[in-house]
């Protein structure tokens, strides 16, 4: 069979489970998203190089395949930085989205054959996760890169289509590098206001210290109104001014007369094609945030040793993602969280955050 036919044959397969689970709600199960990883890692193995030689440094290959996802060969995330990782010639990509560089100022990329599965996975999944069962539009006022500057954000392209195609029409940008716009997004902010329009604003965790800093300067309060939704994406590398998500969420909350119920986590980075959401409940009055994918995107937690830990541990977080087709099925990450009942806690890479190994309380892993 030939790369293009295997490879087409693979990206309709993973767009049936995409439109099927975006549609119905039934994902995959377990023997299904086994078979169909495995499937796909074979794939990239014959046509993904520079992996396939780091998967033979574990003794993996194409004719000495694991038998579980569980145990399909995680790459460290850094590596797109050090190579081309794609199943096909990169002048040919589609989407080519940019990873932020190091401190010398290297940055990788990721490279995607086509833009028809990013597109159907990041709508299915912000449909069922995020927008849930709300019909009506959003004005979506985004504080992250707009792709017109930057076009090789993964963060400004996925909210450039999602206002695109989920939004009133009036889409608003407000952040250049590090400047913010503060008077044209409060202009546009009242407008939404006095027309009852409901705002969902997006913007990294740095952005909104910004915005809630420049907005206590001025003594100044809004009341979105009801419905609005606010959707943090995390973001303070490099930063000097780092606030915790409890201060900073209680901030937007007063600053934007919202309840922090209405405050959403967007858990996703550059080389993965999906994206974790928040799912936010309340038990005796406390808030619990647990992060949530689609049927397509599944995470394993690993102690230092690379062996999987049982729930409840923390560990660096390693996705496996079945739409990342035509780069690496598996990346490993230096985030460190747990696996909990319906999906995983977040727990960053902050200073100081509980090691690798370390079990929590299932209290306590809930309310972060």
């Amino acid at each position: 069979m030939s790369y293009t036919t295997e490879s087409q044959e693979l990206e309709a397969t993973i767009l049936d489970v995409v439109r099927t689970w975006h549609e119905t709600g039934h994902g995959l199960i377990d023997a299904e998203f086994n078979a169909l990883a495995l499937r796909i890692f074979a794939h990239q193995l014959r046509y993904n190089i520079p992996y396939a030689k780091y998967c033979a440094s574990f003794g993996i290959t194409e004719f000495a395949l694991p038998t579980s996802w569980e145990h399909i060969p995680a790459l460290p995330a850094a590596a797109y930085k050090e190579a081309t990782l794609a199943t096909f010639n990169p002048a040919h990509a589609t989407l080519t989205f940019e990873t932020s560089g190091t401190t010398q100022g290297t940055g990788g990329k990721h490279y995607m054959e086509t833009s028809v599965l990013y597109d159907a996975a990041l709508l299915a999944a912000f449909d069922r996760l995020v927008l849930q069962s709300t019909t009506r539009p959003f004005r979506y006022l985004n504080l992250v890169p707009n792709p017109t500057d930057r076009p090789h954000s993964s963060l400004g392209y996925m909210m450039s289509k999602i206002s695109t195609e989920r939004g009133d029409g009036h889409t608003g940008w407000y952040v250049s590098g590090d400047e913010l716009f503060l008077d044209v997004l409060l202009t546009d902010l009242r407008k939404a206001i006095a027309e009852k329009v409901c705002v969902f604003v997006t913007g990294t965790a740095f952005a909104f210290v910004q915005l809630c800093d420049a907005l206590a300067e001025r003594n100044e309060q809004l009341t979105l109104s009801s419905g609005s939704l606010i959707m943090e994406t995390g973001g303070f590398k490099g930063r000097s001014r780092i606030v915790s998500r409890t201060e900073l969420y209680a901030s937007i909350a007063n600053r934007f007369g919202i309840s922090e119920g209405s405050i959403i986590s967007e858990y996703g980075m550059t080389e993965l094609t999906s994206q974790w959401y928040d799912v936010v409940s309340t038990t005796e009055s406390t808030l619990q945030r647990t992060k949530t994918a689609p049927s397509w995107l599944r995470a394993r937690v690993v102690g230092a040793d690379g062996e999987q830990l049982p729930k409840g541990v923390v560990g660096a977080l390693a996705h496996i993602d079945l739409a990342n087709r035509s780069s690496c099925i598996a990346i490993q990450t230096e985030d460190l969280g747990a696996e909990v009942e319906g999906g995983i806690v977040l727990l960053g890479r902050e200073q100081g955050a509980a090691l690798r190994g370390c079990s929590l309380d299932m209290e306590e892993l809930q309310t972060r």
